[in-house]
């Protein structure tokens, strides 16, 4: 069974107030625990089965949130930024008392699947090298990627400094052309996300990606309906899929 907490922790943490303004809605009868007038707001309360309102309405209590957002080129992961917009920027105003965070990063232009939660035991478990957590990127790359290259990325190859990286799952679907000004486009699947790390793998083949999206993380597939900079929360299937994965 799980213990309880203060009720104006748990209103707070919904982003109904602070605690010296949940004292005052206690104040003028606007808070109920089932349907009981509350008088003090520090009383201790269940939230998953106790029932709260507030001026009438009911809380849903949520200790965490999870978020799928297709973020847009321009902004960068990370919850401030003393120059640049930032994911969480983009995310409406209900979601800020939950203080999330992005799981990972994708640089600012690059595009597609980002997942933002305040579990930090989700995320570490996400972002942990030895989970290995598959992350898929749609790339357009300058003119032909060929079949050595598949070849290399399922041998791993050595980035700029030196580092090996694990084998990566090439798959070309259109090759390009110098020529004719139109590059390639492929689908990468990496097992671990060092810094630039698509974008280093190509240029240690001699290659430039020029786009960048990143189209799916673990299980989970970005939702083709969200439009750039939209967000959504994680069904439970999703949620569970997820916890899974780790």
């Amino acid at each position: 069974m799980k213990q309880t907490q203060r009720l104006d922790k748990i209103l707070a943490h919904v982003g109904i107030g602070t605690r010296s303004e949940l004292k005052r809605l206690a104040k003028e009868g606007a808070i109920f625990v089932n349907g009981v007038k509350v008088k003090d707001s520090g009383m201790q309360v269940n939230p998953d089965t106790d029932i709260i309102t507030v001026n009438g309405e009911p809380v849903l209590y949520r200790e965490f949130v999870y978020l799928m957002m297709n973020k847009p080129q321009g902004v960068v992961s990370a919850t401030e930024d003393n120059r640049d917009r930032t994911v969480v920027d983009l995310l409406d105003k209900a979601y800020a008392p939950f203080e999330v965070f992005p799981v990972g990063r994708l640089d600012k232009d690059t595009e597609g699947f980002l997942l933002l939660t305040n579990d930090g035991k989700l995320a570490h478990n996400l972002l942990s090298p030895r989970k290995h957590v598959p992350k898929t990127y749609f790339a357009k790359v300058e003119w032909e990627v060929s079949e050595s290259d598949r070849e290399a990325f399922s041998q791993g190859v050595t980035l700029d400094d030196g580092y090996e990286t694990l084998p990566g799952i090439l798959r070309i679907l259109k090759t390009g052309k110098e020529t004719e000004n139109e590059p390639s486009e492929i689908e990468l699947t990496i097992m671990e996300g060092k810094f630039h790390q698509v974008k280093r793998m190509f240029q240690a083949v001699g290659k430039k990606v020029v786009y960048l999206k990143r189209i799916s993380m673990g299980p989970l597939a970005l939702d083709p309906s969200l439009e750039l900079g939209q967000v959504r929360e994680l069904s439970k299937d999703e949620l569970l899929a997820l916890q899974n994965a780790n």
